[in-house]
């Protein structure tokens, strides 16, 4: 534990410098605003595109939740409208995973006019060469603001989340080759929603997220908690995780960051989110509005500690996940300074590293 204690002291007083990619202007912002969008990264026809799906757009009620979809080539740096993702009303809290050449959205969560919420079950896969998305089968329990990761560009685990009313401790497995579900090790820490991981070979790893607390008269409380663990994945066995705790990661912690396994397979990285849980609106559960962070940090898995790694160019909250592509880092969309929607994709790249 000493020794545990040591590194992450050293990782937390040394924070390197993040620097910006050296191109000619920044991309283009999403052509519509939207936060809280489920994000994902694909490659095809040997170049690189990224994905928006749903989400929240500027008005900020129940009636700007989103069913809006887009692709962004990023060699040619244009955005194009996608289909509606064909579902009877618009998500928040979705994720998208891009396996296999197609993108899979998992659940979400509906708002109704009187504010009821529900976890919805759907599992859709879109496919860039037809434009069309296809339903497989659905969640055994639906969660939204899950993490989901991949696993061998075959499976994608959805670890712990919200489903309707609490949250849950399992890790639920799909199976893109043969449309099935089945469950994975627990998840060992508290139950929490809107916490982030990232997946660098076979180990998951996965920070903060807001855990519920009895309150008052039965009235639950919302508590961030700086929780992180890693998980291994059995390879002969991808039900099987061993998890372990890690110290938390630098400074405080952090609601709906942006997050993704680095290319370079052994360094979980994370970006954004704010130090207040809040509503979809940005508006905190305890009454104080949020602010975004523009901290970012790693898990250095070959090493195991965390590393700071100094702030991205522009505050930002509300993610879904993070995306890379020819070394450099994106957030897509998200809340700003004043919570507002945005569109922007910012972009950073790690010490040490251009992006080309």
């Amino acid at each position: 534990m000493t020794a545990v204690l040591t590194r992450f002291l050293v990782a937390l007083a040394a924070p390197l410098a993040l620097a910006q990619p050296a191109t000619a202007e920044p991309p283009p912002a999403l052509p519509v605003p939207h936060s809280n969008n489920a994000v994902a990264r694909l490659e095809a026809n040997g170049g690189t595109r990224f994905y928006s799906f749903m989400g929240l757009k500027a008005g900020k009620t129940y009636a700007d939740i989103s069913k809006q979809a887009f692709e962004y080539d990023v060699t040619s740096k244009r955005w194009r409208p996608l289909p509606d993702v064909p579902v009877a009303q618009g998500r928040l809290a979705s994720t998208a995973v891009g396996v296999g050449g197609q993108v899979f959205l998992f659940g979400g969560y509906t708002v109704a006019a009187d504010g009821a919420e529900v976890s919805t079950p759907e599992v859709l896969a879109f496919d860039p060469g037809t434009n069309l998305y296809s339903r497989r089968a659905p969640m055994p329990v639906p969660v939204d603001d899950s993490v989901a990761v991949r696993f061998k560009d075959r499976y994608v685990y959805l670890v712990s989340g919200w489903h309707d009313k609490d949250n849950v401790r399992l890790v639920q497995v799909y199976d893109t080759t043969e449309d099935r579900w089945f469950r994975a090790t627990d998840w060992p820490g508290l139950p929490v929603f809107g916490h982030a991981g990232a997946i660098a070979g076979n180990r998951i790893v996965v920070a903060d997220g807001v855990t519920v607390l009895p309150g008052v008269m039965g009235k639950r409380r919302f508590k961030l908690i700086g929780d992180a663990w890693i998980g291994t994945i059995d390879p002969k066995d991808p039900a099987r995780i061993v998890w372990k705790r890690l110290p938390p990661h630098p400074g405080l912690p952090l609601y709906r960051m942006a997050a993704t396994g680095a290319s370079s397979g052994n360094r979980a990285v994370f970006a954004g989110g704010s130090t207040i849980a809040y509503n979809y609106n940005g508006e905190g559960y305890d009454g104080t509005p949020a602010s975004p962070s523009a901290r970012t940090f790693a898990f250095d898995i070959r090493r195991d500690r965390w590393v700071d790694l100094g702030p991205k160019p522009q505050p930002s909250m509300d993610h879904r996940g993070l995306l890379e592509a020819d070394g450099a880092f994106y957030t897509l969309g998200g809340m700003g300074s004043e919570r507002q929607v945005i569109g922007d994709l910012t972009a950073f790249t790690l010490p040490g590293r251009k992006a080309r």
